[in-house]
């Protein structure tokens, strides 16, 4: 039961990255276990919260210019990297897949924003990445904390039971598939999700 006189949970800042592969493509995607808090049994995308160490850990190439402005909208510069750096190091933890040792950023795009809902006992300020393969080496061997990870088509994905965020995010990348690269970087909005809404920033 919620205890609606305190004050709301702070949402702590957390990466999340889709990883494409192919032309259709396929997304990676794994099982959270029943243990956990935070979304137990859903199907998500390799992501955590970020650790104080991102904030300070090297990289080999940094985000691309115009991901860091999207990211800034909501983020100091030093937390934008450090979003960029969690998602990257997630990945590399949850999957056994890698962005390199230190990571090479600038391949990834912002894709939104997603934010918990204020009465929940466990929330987050989630910045979803897209990441296409290409960019990615190793081989897939989870850590346990995401189970069954696999390649999944997007209509796929949507035909299972997927937490609404989860749903909406993939609605989001599939408009992001839908444009050209220019226009990707063209872009200056980021869509943000609250409750089950989006609004832009």
């Amino acid at each position: 039961m919620t205890d609606e006189t305190a004050p709301p949970v702070i949402p702590r800042p957390a990466a999340s990255l889709l990883v494409l592969q192919g032309n259709a493509p396929l997304v990676l995607m794994g099982m959270r276990g029943a243990k956990h808090k935070f979304m137990p049994n859903r199907l998500v995308f390799p992501g955590g919260a970020v650790d104080p160490a991102d904030h300070t850990a090297q990289v080999a190439s940094p985000l691309s210019p115009h991901v860091l402005a999207r990211l800034e909208k909501s983020a100091t510069p030093e937390l934008a990297r450090a979003l960029g750096i969690a998602a990257a190091r997630e990945l590399d933890e949850e999957t056994g897949l890698t962005l390199g040792t230190p990571p090479a950023l600038h391949g990834l795009d912002y894709l939104c924003r997603a934010v918990t809902p204020i009465p929940s006992p466990v929330r987050f300020d989630a910045r979803f990445l897209v990441v296409h393969a290409a960019h990615i080496s190793g081989t897939i061997a989870g850590s346990g904390e995401l189970e069954d990870l696999r390649w999944w088509g997007i209509e796929e994905a949507l035909g299972v039971n997927l937490a609404g965020p989860q749903r909406l995010v993939l609605g989001r990348l599939k408009l992001w598939l839908a444009m050209s690269e220019a226009d990707r970087r063209a872009q200056t909005e980021v869509p943000v999700l609250f409750k089950s809404d989006w609004e832009f920033e």
